[in-house]
């Protein structure tokens, strides 16, 4: 394979991809090596489009079912070794699921002659320590406990845990706003030179500042959308595309009377919000980084399956979000603050 330089992708486009749960793991699936190995190659064949043409290309992607197996893996040998905090079991899991996607993607721009090459950015994220989150965890992670465990847990490790649906007590853990992706300036570069750049695994790693400025990680989790919202605003992106197991957005979703909206500005956007057609679980959270990224950038959003990513980069598919008000961006501005 060919050296790849700046020049030789003329004009690109900056997209930032952030890949849907089933990604790497499907319902029903145990998580095994080559579970997750089969499902990279399958989404990475689905942006293949995007790695033939000219798009400079960043991918993001969740980690739940991953971290949450980390988490059980802990508590099972934790008389043997020491049990890892979540900022860590994340950053574990930013490695290897990283990996997974990064090989996948490398040996599909191997089969087709694609001069590229592909890395996985380990993420700091900081987050405020006066986010209310803090004071109010609701982000369930790990395995389910007896009532009699929970108060233990809740003693000897001052966990907040809460029972799940008459399944047991699981851990809850603040899950606070994004502020700042702390590896922006690389992301930007590495993917400007036509390398495919993977970052935010699980929505990044969460950290905060203490009081003598130094960077300490905290034990929280940050939704993987709105992380790759902000981080599509620092690094100037084009486009913002989510992928999720549906083609397009949808009101009255999974009801007699659903209705798939093709296209919305950002008002619709903020109207249907407000109006509460998006649910807590499923499209909320990507309608509102949506919103966020449009209220700052003059880009555009799709969200879409991985099947239909191609069809929807061409307006044929999806649902694509766009600002309705034309707004001035400084295209210097990085904000290379640390």
């Amino acid at each position: 394979m060919p050296r790849l330089t700046s020049p030789d992708i003329i004009g690109a486009r900056l997209v930032v991809v952030a890949l849907g749960g089933n990604a790497l793991l499907q319902a029903g699936e145990k998580g095994t090596i080559q579970e997750q190995e089969r499902n990279a190659v399958q989404t990475c064949r689905h942006l293949l489009p995007l790695l033939k043409n000219d798009y400079h290309i960043v991918i993001t992607h969740g980690n739940g079912p991953q971290v949450g197996n980390i988490l059980i893996r802990n508590e099972e040998a934790s008389k043997i070794v020491p049990a890892m905090p979540l900022d860590v079991c994340v950053s574990d899991s930013e490695g290897s699921l990283g990996y997974i996607l990064q090989q996948a993607i490398l040996n599909e721009l191997r089969r087709h002659d694609i001069p590229r090459y592909v890395v996985t950015m380990i993420t700091q994220v900081v987050v405020d320590k006066n986010d209310p989150a803090f004071k109010n965890p609701t982000k369930p992670v790990g395995p389910f406990y007896s009532k009699e465990k929970a108060d233990q847990l809740k003693k000897d490790r001052q966990w907040h845990l809460k029972e799940d649906s008459g399944r047991g007590y699981r851990r809850v853990v603040p899950s606070p706003q994004p502020v700042k992706i702390i590896q922006r300036p690389m992301i930007r570069d590495l993917a400007k030179a036509g390398h495919v750049v993977i970052a935010l695994g699980g929505g990044g790693i969460p950290i905060w500042k203490k009081s003598n400025g130094d960077y300490e990680g905290i034990e929280a989790v940050i939704d993987k959308d709105r992380a790759s919202s902000v981080l599509a605003l620092e690094i100037k992106a084009d486009r913002f595309v989510m992928l999720t197991t549906v083609p397009e957005v949808y009101l009255n979703y999974g009801q007699p009377n659903q209705k798939p909206v093709r296209q919305m500005t950002l008002t619709t956007a903020k109207k249907y919000l407000a109006e509460g057609h998006f649910h807590v679980g499923s499209m909320k959270p990507k309608i509102e980084a949506a919103v966020s990224y449009l209220e700052k950038r003059n880009g555009k959003v799709i969200i879409t399956s991985a099947e239909k990513l191609s069809q929807a980069m061409f307006g044929q598919a999806g649902t694509c979000i766009y600002s309705d008000v034309k707004r001035k961006v400084d295209e210097n501005n990085l904000l290379l603050d640390f």
